[in-house]
């Protein structure tokens, strides 16, 4: 199980990276008093569920309490935790700025004004900042900018493995998909369900599958489908996106749509994609 405690001063842009570790499959908890890590870290490990990736945010918010968290930290690694403490600052005009604009009362509310209450966060917090294994100053950084900060340090080295692509096929009959990002209509080729011995099969069977990919038009579709996916991804994952849902759709989501989606699955996956596939509307009819 590894462990980021995510620390910082207020208004440097904890929430934003809390919930970008979320995206990435993070189990977060906002606001932990470090006096219950050792009994969340038990709780954790007792029961069943996908928690190798937890991330807490610990804060000024707890008070003198988060003298304790290095001491807490320590305890973590000592019983073989990996646990990593990143680090969000910026500099004392930015957060002024910040805390102007959203209007929100700064959490130690020192009776010398903001400014004092951001200088003495920043003296109760030097020996975290000192500890840190990584620190993001984010004063000029946009969230982009952000985004791709942390993805550095938490997304593989192949930046491919942070987007999950989900690939979907589905029959229009039955209505369009929500959820998709991209929709691309096969409805033009030409439909297995009158051939009567490729009607009652799908396009998990090899004779829908050849029969569909049969026709040059076809082939060509998905060349095009696949040069546009790969011009198209690389920009997804630059401008910060986690989830991609591609849904192919022909008449009722069992023959064409099939065939297509499998074959764009399988194609996303020999690039080094993460993919999920999933036939939203086999077996309805």
């Amino acid at each position: 199980m590894q462990y980021t405690i995510v620390t910082g001063m207020s208004g440097s842009g904890k929430t934003k990276v809390i919930r970008y570790l979320e995206d990435m499959g993070y189990f977060c908890i906002d606001n932990m008093p470090p006096v219950l890590i050792p009994k969340f870290s038990e709780m954790l490990s007792s029961v069943n569920g996908n928690f190798n990736n937890v991330a807490l945010v610990i804060d000024i918010r707890v008070g003198d309490m988060i003298n304790e968290l290095l001491a807490q930290i320590n305890d973590l690694k000592r019983k073989g935790y990996d646990c990593k403490l990143l680090y969000l600052d910026a500099d004392d005009e930015t957060l002024v700025k910040r805390y102007k604009e959203i209007r929100r009362q700064h959490p130690l509310d020192n009776a010398n004004g903001l400014l004092a209450s951001i200088k003495q966060e920043r003296k109760m917090l030097s020996a975290l900042y000192n500890a840190a294994d990584h620190v993001i100053d984010t004063s000029n950084l946009s969230v982009q900018d952000l985004l791709q900060k942390l993805k550095s340090i938490y997304a593989s080295s192949d930046s491919r493995q942070g987007l999950e692509i989900n690939v979907m096929a589905f029959g229009f009959k039955y209505g369009m998909p929500l959820d998709a990002d991209l929709v691309f209509d096969v409805r033009c080729f030409p439909n297995p369900f009158y051939i009567d011995e490729l009607k009652h099969r799908t396009g998990n069977d090899r004779e829908v599958q050849d029969y569909v990919m049969s026709f040059p038009t076809a082939i060509k579709f998905m060349e095009k489908l696949q040069d546009m996916m790969s011009f198209m991804i690389p920009l997804y994952i630059e401008e910060g996106k986690v989830s991609l849902s591609i849904a192919i759709g022909c008449t009722g989501g069992k023959h064409r749509s099939v065939t297509m989606t499998n074959k764009l699955a399988d194609y996303l996956k020999s690039k080094g994609y993460s993919v999920n596939v999933t036939y939203r509307d086999i077996g309805k009819e």
